[in-house]
């Protein structure tokens, strides 16, 4: 950790050195590097018999200072030894240092010097050299033990044994375990967790059994070290047997060995088993807690995560953190918000990884007036200048409706990495600006910024809500060929999305049968939604079909088959496909839209009534609708799907969300400003056409995001081009 530079003021010259012993007094006390390097000009002004020991003294405390601890080296002569265990002490704690090469650099100063090298400098240095993963410099210095004659020490020995299982060399330390007379538990330990590390699991086993037969019992710790490994690759079998093996050998579980445990069922879904596990911890922890948090947060059940969160006692930065997020990744922002809320409201302050969840949480809601409050505060706290923070805020302004905030984030950062040039060409896509997506894209390769995959789904996606189809195959190419990006699934989706969208159908459908993987439920829903754009009834059922073979209760497969059939008027099949919803519990996603006003958030449904200024938003209504009828507007009923007269056909597609919510920002906004409103399905073409008119006969901007993007409607024209 870098250490502050106080200023004079506060560390001051210290007098002239008249008596020496003082120095001892001054070494001790002194914590800023200013203060060192002034007592050493000191020492060297004042030349003494106990120079040399002063100068020894000095570079023991200016250890949390590595380069000026080496460059103190130099005043030393080579021919005076250093006091007794001092360079091991050196080391030592170089070794554990943020920078553990240092240790390795430190080592060959001392040969320059002679200073003398015993058993006891070799394990700190083979644990530098692990650390630093230095294989080359580890092995010069197993080669020096071995000269020396101390590769037989077994301190040495399971140093090496660290130092080559870090490397990826694990036969090699299995050699050295191997020749080892006496193995200790640590031994054991160290080479357990060597296999672990390379996810040589059979071998783990064979080498448990071997522990068995010795008489070195397994501990708490080496079951940790597998169940902690077993849970970071996801082998849910091994884990199971190293769980048997601990009922079975009455293995005192610890506190480490529990939360192994506990994280093991929650790695693998097991939250049933990780629950009863959780009841018999007595006393709960924090740690434990905050791992079922997240555990049920990953499945989905928010209930289950917010009765253990309120249960809990102490409640600190980390637990707080993994319930806001909990929320954010959920599709409940708001909640995440106020939990945010009540966190500073007892005095908990916030760090980088809360930040990123609650930034998370306002980009999830799209509500522009809490963004830039949440802007202000991370200013305000000092977070601003950190990278992620300003990436994530550029997502956060972008998927808020502000591409202009977020151009603006983005031109303050001064070392783009390619999350940040992502983050933006993503935030130009959905903006429907393709023409800038395409541009970030080829100046970032001018910059040297090699794009990832998840870049290339960004411009995939510009290209196909842009119908820009030879653009779009010329980067999927450049992906694959100079590149060398594999393509995954959503790589796919886009290009499925491209020729969809373009109308090449049979173009969409190839690229779905020639796929090196199984289509996902995107792939075929992309297809049918392409279908449903052109209407191609019989691909387009035929992709339902594979969709519903995916996940027979698809509502919008369902949906979709319905009004083919509805189109078709083949009301029976309507009926067939209904019922079967019904009996399947299915039920159509609802159109919901949200707008902000004066910091709240409004929700509406389709018809909705449940408003407290009802009246005056159907009153609004009928005022905009009469004034876009005077310039030819008349409502698209092909967008309603249902058997109902023509009459209750018009009534019911004016009553959309969205509509609704436009007129309550009509008549609640103080002046002429931008009205926002998220919406959480498609836009439909008769609500499209409303808003554009509307723009401009009310000389109103409107933005819109809905499922997949955003539309920005100004004077009478839409972002999308009419292409969405």
């Amino acid at each position: 950790m870098a250490h502050p530079l106080p200023s004079a003021a506060l560390h001051p010259v210290p007098a002239p050195l008249r008596h020496p012993p003082n120095v001892t007094h001054l070494i001790s006390t002194a914590t800023a590097l200013p203060h060192l390097k002034q007592i050493q000009a000191q020492i060297l002004r004042n030349s003494h018999h106990h120079h040399n020991h002063h100068l020894f003294q000095l570079l023991l405390y200016s250890l949390p200072f590595p380069s000026y601890a080496l460059s103190l080296l130099s005043f030393i002569p080579a021919d005076i030894p250093p006091p007794c265990q001092l360079p091991n002490k050196i080391l030592k704690h170089l070794s554990r240092s943020d920078n553990p090469h240092k240790a390795l650099v430190f080592f060959q100063a001392m040969q320059n010097k002679f200073f003398p090298i015993d058993r006891f400098s070799f394990p700190p240095l083979l644990k530098a050299a692990s650390r630093a993963l230095s294989l080359s410099e580890g092995k010069m210095i197993h080669g020096l033990a071995a000269k020396l004659g101390f590769e037989t020490d077994p301190f040495v020995q399971t140093a090496l044994m660290g130092m080559y299982a870090a490397c990826g060399l694990i036969s090699e330390a299995r050699t050295v375990f191997d020749k080892m007379p006496q193995r200790d538990v640590v031994t054991w330990n160290i080479m357990i967790d060597g296999y672990c590390r390379s996810r040589l699991f059979d071998d783990v086993l064979v080498l448990l059994e071997e522990m068995k037969s010795s008489d070195i019992k397994p501990d708490a710790r080496v079951f940790t070290t597998i169940l902690a490994a077993c849970s970071r690759v996801g082998n849910l079998d091994i884990g199971r047997l190293v769980q048997e093996y601990i009922s079975e050998s009455n293995v005192v579980v610890d506190y480490q060995l529990q939360t192994a445990l506990l994280n093991m069922y929650i790695n693998f879904g097991a939250m049933d088993k990780a629950q009863s596990f959780y009841d018999e911890l007595k006393p709960k922890n924090v740690v434990a807690s905050t791992a079922m948090i997240t555990g049920y947060s990953k499945i989905g059940n928010l209930e289950a995560a917010q009765l253990i969160f309120d249960e809990m006692v102490d409640k600190d930065l980390v637990c707080w953190s993994a319930m806001i997020s909990c929320y954010a990744n959920s599709d409940e922002p708001r909640e995440a918000l106020e939990i945010f809320g009540e966190m500073q409201q007892l005095g908990v302050k916030p760090d980088q990884v809360t930040m990123l969840s609650v930034i998370s949480a306002c980009a999830r809601l799209g509500a522009l007036d809490k963004a830039e409050q949440i802007h202000l505060y991370v200013d305000e706290k000092g977070f601003g200048t950190a990278l992620p923070i300003n990436n994530a805020l550029i997502d956060m302004y972008a998927k808020c409706g502000s591409l202009d905030r977020a151009t603006e984030v983005y031109g303050r950062v001064h070392r783009k990495n390619v999350i940040s040039w992502t983050s933006m060409i993503n935030a130009f896509a959905t903006h429907g600006d393709v023409d800038n997506a395409l541009t970030h894209f080829r100046q970032m390769r001018v910059e040297n910024v090699e794009p990832n995959w998840i870049t290339f789904v960004g411009v995939l996606y510009a290209c196909s809500h842009a119908g820009l189809v030879e653009e779009g195959e010329k980067l999927f190419e450049s992906m694959v060929k100079h590149y060398v990006i594999a393509p995954r699934l959503e790589h796919y989706g886009c290009m499925v999305d491209l020729y969809g969208r373009a109308g090449r159908l049979r173009d969409a459908l190839e690229i779905v049968e020639s796929m090196p993987m199984a289509p996902s439920i995107v792939i075929w829903g992309s297809l049918m939604a392409a279908c449903r754009i052109h209407g191609e009834s019989e691909l387009g059922e035929f992709a339902a079909k594979r969709l519903l073979e995916i996940d027979p209760d698809h509502d919008g497969a369902l949906v979709f088959l319905s009004n083919i059939y509805a189109k078709e008027r083949k009301w029976e099949n309507v009926g067939a496909v209904r019922n079967a919803m019904k009996h399947k519990g299915v039920s159509k996603e609802r159109g919901c839209s949200m707008i902000e006003m004066n910091g709240d958030m409004h929700t509406f449904l389709t018809a909705d009534k449940s408003h407290r200024r009802t009246d005056e938003i159907y009153a609004k209504l009928g005022e905009v609708v009469g004034k876009l009828r005077e310039v030819g507007y008349a409502p698209n009923t092909n967008c309603v799907l249902v058997d109902l007269s023509e009459d209750e056909k018009k009534e019911a597609i004016l009553w959309h969300s969205e509509k609704l919510a436009l007129c309550y920002g009509l008549i609640s906004r103080e002046k002429q400003s931008t009205i926002r409103i998220i919406k959480n399905l498609r836009i439909c073409e008769d609500c499209h056409d409303f808003m554009k008119m509307a723009s401009k006969v009310l000389d109103t901007e409107i933005i819109i995001r809905d499922r997949t993007r955003f539309h920005q409607c100004r004077d009478g024209v839409c972002s999308c081009k009419d292409y969405w």
